[in-house]
């Protein structure tokens, strides 16, 4: 029997206390700070490359020291969760992150800022898949586990949408730094209360962790990690993307291979058949595609073409960053009406609406209409669909391969963005053809919402086809 988003009467009587909530709270959090740090770097680069005399590629890496450790890491610091212990995870994982932030916002050198940039995603992999544990493990079963879902998917996309607006912010008022150092003060507070809030617990089963399984899987990801972000240099075909992304599938053929015959796996391929687990995540994975590209685009587009400074570029996106969080919070109110899949398409339908409409950008577009009505119809529609993915893969998961599952989401949604992004680059890239007068980036840009609008459309239809349907009482 497949879980769905039906609760037992048993399960939505129970209203999780204070506690429960400030625990919710803590998790949200940290979920939050490993989102932001994302693209909130976006908006500092100038600044860092004048201050640090980083070349464009040392810039390149500041972005991608991050994406690459965070994504190769995640699934290993899933498990760890399940192991060792959520709490200790979470905060392992937060105090590394804090720690890296820190240092990199000290940074008297460009080397010295891409390891801590890389340290930090680190801490963010082993973070990341421990905050969806604790709100799963802590939070009943029914209505009260979906809200807090909704609640953890809402902080985590206001941290991708508010990525813009608060590094323009610290770039205009204080320095480039502070889009580092603001993690300090924060973790500091979140470390504080998550010692004081968070239980511990962990799955069954022994402690004994898959290293052959591990270092495969993580190379693995990595390895692809790298090519795909190589392709924003030198393109698809060129060594350089395709050497690091085949041996990345390769040692995934070999990851996948070795764990069907270990007896303590890393990743138990006991979960991908559920299939409410398996297509969660790979829808999850190719709407999760066009995110990372909406944000970039939209930014880009206010200050390339329409001459906004980066803290105005920021400020029109608020009404973005808004609707996301409206959109998920309606997520669970609407899913026992709906149910999980049929709110998801209407989510992806959505989102597709709003893609489509921003394709019709032009260079002289006005706010009202070529980033305001768009980018609200786009970000609501992504909070609707992330909520019940989110909420079919962990309901699909066993007690002890908890936080296997939520490092599964949060890798599907962090690779399937930084490998959207890197698609749609290329497909702006070709389009543009190296000009860069106003109308032809918009053009370039344009393209690249359209793409995103088929995505989203075969999304849609993938999730009608295999998403399981709602039970029937």
């Amino acid at each position: 029997m497949v879980p769905t988003e039906s609760a037992t009467d048993h399960a939505a009587s129970v209203r999780p206390d204070r506690r429960t909530w400030l625990v919710v709270l803590a998790a949200c959090a940290g979920q939050f700070l490993v989102v932001l740090d994302v693209s909130v770097v976006n908006v500092a680069l100038p600044s860092m490359r004048t201050d640090l005399g980083l070349s464009a590629l040392g810039l390149q890496w500041v972005l991608n020291a991050y994406s690459i450790t965070f994504a190769g890491f995640m699934l290993l610091g899933g498990r760890a969760a399940d192991l060792f212990g959520r709490k200790r995870m979470f905060l392992l994982g937060l105090g590394l992150f804090t720690a890296a932030s820190a240092a990199g916002g000290l940074a008297e050198d460009g080397w010295q800022l891409v390891a801590a940039r890389a340290v930090q995603g680190l801490g963010a992999a082993v973070l990341a898949p421990a905050t969806l544990t604790i709100v799963t493990a802590t939070v009943p079963a029914g209505p009260a586990r979906t809200r807090a879902i909704g609640t953890w998917t809402a902080v985590g996309a206001a941290g991708g949408a508010a990525g813009g607006f608060v590094g323009g912010v610290l770039v205009d008022l204080l320095s480039w730094r502070w889009v580092l150092l603001i993690n300090v003060p924060v973790g500091v507070l979140v470390l504080v209360g998550a010692v004081l809030w968070l239980s511990e617990s962990r799955g069954p089963g022994g402690r004994r962790l898959d290293l052959p399984g591990a270092v495969l899987v993580t190379g693995g990801l990595a390895a692809v990690a790298y090519g795909i972000v190589q392709t924003e240099e030198v393109g698809w075909g060129d060594p350089a993307t395709l050497v690091p992304l085949l041996g990345g599938l390769a040692l995934l053929g070999v990851f996948v291979a070795v764990e069907a015959r270990t007896a303590e796996p890393l990743v138990p391929l006991k979960v991908f058949r559920s299939r409410a687990v398996s297509a969660a995540n790979v829808t999850l994975l190719l709407c999760a595609s066009t995110s990372f590209g909406m944000w970039f685009f939209m930014t880009v587009y206010a200050q390339n073409v329409l001459g906004y400074t980066p803290l105005q570029a920021g400020l029109a996106l608020i009404p973005s960053s808004v609707s996301v969080i409206v959109g998920s919070k309606l997520g669970p109110r609407l899913m026992p009406v709906t149910g999980a899949r049929n709110l998801a398409v209407i989510g992806a339908l959505v989102a597709a609406t709003g893609f489509g409409w921003q394709s019709t950008m032009t260079a002289d577009g006005t706010f009202l209409t070529i980033i305001l009505g768009p980018g609200i119809l786009m970000m609501a529609g992504m909070g609707l669909l992330i909520t019940p993915l989110a909420t079919l893969a962990t309901s699909g998961a066993g007690p002890g391969d908890a936080g296997l599952v939520s490092g599964l989401v949060n890798t599907s949604r962090t690779m399937g963005g930084a490998l959207g992004l890197s698609i749609l680059s290329t497909v702006a890239a070709a389009r543009t053809g190296g000009a860069t007068s106003p109308e032809a980036l918009t053009a370039g840009y344009a393209l690249a919402f359209r793409t995103a609008t088929g995505v989203l459309l075969a999304g849609a239809v993938l999730m009608l086809l295999w998403l399981p349907r709602p039970e029937r009482r």
